[in-house]
């Protein structure tokens, strides 16, 4: 595939919409998992050098996850009331425009990765696997949420790596509330489109619980929320990190009070309301490390 890009100021325009340059909501729902494994792994501040690759690298590869997601679902998004307007979906950038950027952002990050350890560099293999194959998903399981969600949470091991050239245990046990929490935020997505993708035979976690969306999406984060418990305790952690749990807790109560009537606006909000979850239990862990 030859170079596609456009160089026009329009074209560039809609290349940054393509990339969710105007909204960074999933940059920062990706970068807060990151961050709490980056000060896991390295007790503290993690080397300069490190913290940069990784927090260019969220960038990177969630506009390049939104990319390769737009690509998949081109012909699907013109039929959805919130992607009507997206760039592939109006035709105002070509499939092959958008997949010469998707490569080019993998590149750079690719790049990137290669600064560090030849451990961190294997696991940014899956992590493209895992960001090229979930768009897909929608189609063939009604779980293409746990795939995102391990997707998210994969940021987890490398930091580790990056920073420890090992994964210990206790990473596992990150991961997997990351994940749970990335499946229980984005079941609330997926509800707001419920209708829409049904309708064109898609599939998600919203659609398979039906009726029982908010309990399973509640029971899903009081998962997410004991695996944050359960971290906590492992690694000793003071009250620093349990008030910044506390007012997680208290957050995603806020966000179930907000979807009990299932309107559309509201469910997004509670989904957007996630970043202050990743954000008050990242806040935590850094008291802990500096204030404790």
């Amino acid at each position: 595939m030859g170079i596609r890009l456009k160089f026009d100021r329009e074209s560039w325009r809609h290349y940054a919409s393509l990339m969710r340059l105007d909204k960074p909501i999933g940059t920062l729902l990706l970068l807060w998992p990151t961050l709490w494994a980056l000060w896991i792994a390295a007790e503290g501040i993690p080397p300069t050098w490190i913290l940069i690759v990784f927090c260019l690298g969220v960038f990177l590869m969630r506009s390049a996850g939104c990319i390769i997601n737009d690509y998949a679902d081109r012909d699907f998004d013109a039929h959805v009331q919130r992607t009507r307007n997206r760039p592939l979906a109006q035709n105002f950038i070509s499939s092959s425009e958008a997949l010469t950027l998707f490569f080019l952002l993998i590149a750079i990050a690719f790049a990137l990765v290669m600064t560090l350890n030849w451990f961190t560099i294997s696991l940014s293999i899956v992590a493209v696997i895992l960001a090229a194959t979930y768009p897909f998903m929608k189609r063939y399981t009604y779980f293409p949420q746990v795939i995102l969600g391990a997707a998210f949470a994969w940021s987890i091991p490398m930091a580790f790596a990056a920073i420890q050239n090992q994964i210990p245990l206790i990473v596992w046990v990150v991961y997997t509330a990351t994940l749970l929490w990335v499946l229980a935020y984005d079941t609330l997505y997926g509800m707001v489109d419920r209708d829409d993708d049904m309708r064109l035979g898609l599939k998600s976690t919203a659609i398979l619980f039906g009726e029982m969306d908010l309990l399973m999406v509640a029971t899903i984060q009081g998962l997410f929320l004991i695996g944050m418990y359960l971290l906590g305790q492992q690694l000793e952690f003071g009250a620093y990190y349990y008030i910044g749990w506390v007012f997680a807790v208290l957050l995603v109560i806020g966000q179930l009070w907000r979807c009990r009537r299932r309107e559309r606006q509201q469910l997004f909000n509670a989904f957007l309301n996630n970043n202050y979850v990743g954000m008050v239990l990242f806040f935590g862990i850094v008291a802990h490390y500096h204030f404790a």
